[in-house]
């Protein structure tokens, strides 16, 4: 069986747009798994906003997304693509960030060329950093690697403040300085979408998001296009508000929630997810 990083760099290289959901917790993770997703995207933007109810401006520091990272490891064998926002700092930091986050089980990091601190791709008021200055992390980040196999991902917002022609340029760049994986993010416009896998001949990563930026393009669109990966970084997030509200709602109006409501998982698959069985065979085991 390949291991988690071998099977990433085949999926990505395989060009037909992989869809990769966001998770923003162990149990989140659990359920991509479970539904045969081939990998997964632990989101800084999700983090942030599930556990600090917080915007994706900045807030989440490595710790936090350390921690999670690790959590979600401990619970599924795919595939880890993991947000590291900018590093957390310099090239020096982005070393440091990179070795944190192999240690605690990620198989692609994802660097950004935004200024520290940073805020969500799809918000206006973004800056990004000297061509230069991104190059010297993507290096830092390539050189401290443990494991060669360990994919680094890098992404460009400079569409937004430069143009396309910029970020192509960007992208092209972060590909020569040792990016395994490109991320030209918060296109506008679908005929640069069309445009990306023909200009660059790095994979590539498209980001979906829903109610951002980028026009919604289906997958089979995006993987004839020969797009790597197709990321919905926050449908579960946006998908689990709902269902929360919902509940919430039916409960309030009608004083009662049951199991057979629609709104509600089981109470059996609930306790599926969390691998309950697997426990009460363990806890036999050592009685």
């Amino acid at each position: 069986m390949k291991c988690t990083k071998q099977a990433l760099k085949a999926l990505v290289h395989a060009r037909r747009g992989a869809i990769v959901p966001g998770v923003f917790n162990a149990l989140s993770a659990r359920l991509v798994a479970d539904m045969g997703f081939e990998a997964l995207y632990v989101t800084g933007a999700g983090v942030t906003n599930m556990w600090f109810g917080l915007p994706d401006q900045g807030f989440m520091g490595l710790t936090d997304i350390a921690e999670h990272t690790a959590r979600i490891r401990e619970a599924v064998e795919l595939p880890l693509i993991v947000d590291a926002d900018t590093g957390f700092g310099n090239a020096l930091n982005t070393y440091h960030t990179v070795r944190t986050l192999e240690r605690a089980g990620a198989d692609c990091i994802q660097l950004e060329d935004q200024v520290n601190p940073k805020r969500c791709g799809h918000f206006s008021g973004k800056e990004v950093i000297e061509t230069s200055e991104m190059i010297g992390k993507i290096k830092a980040a390539c050189d401290a690697r443990r494991n060669p196999e360990t994919l680094i991902m890098a992404r460009t917002d400079a569409a937004a403040i430069h143009g396309f022609e910029a970020a192509v340029q960007r992208a092209q760049a972060y590909a020569d300085a040792g990016a395994d994986i490109l991320f030209v993010e918060a296109v506008t416009d679908s005929a640069h979408i069309r445009a990306l896998p023909q200009r660059l001949q790095t994979p590539q990563l498209m980001n979906m998001v829903i109610g951002g930026k980028t026009p919604i393009t289906s997958t089979t669109e995006l993987a004839d296009m020969g797009y790597g990966i197709v990321l919905y970084a926050n449908a579960a997030l946006q998908g689990a508000v709902v269902g929360i509200q919902n509940a919430l709602q039916h409960l309030q109006a009608t004083h009662a929630l049951h199991e057979n409501s629609g709104l509600v998982a089981t109470f059996q698959a609930r306790q599926h997810l969390v691998r309950k069985e697997s426990w009460d065979a363990l806890e036999k085991r050592y009685e």
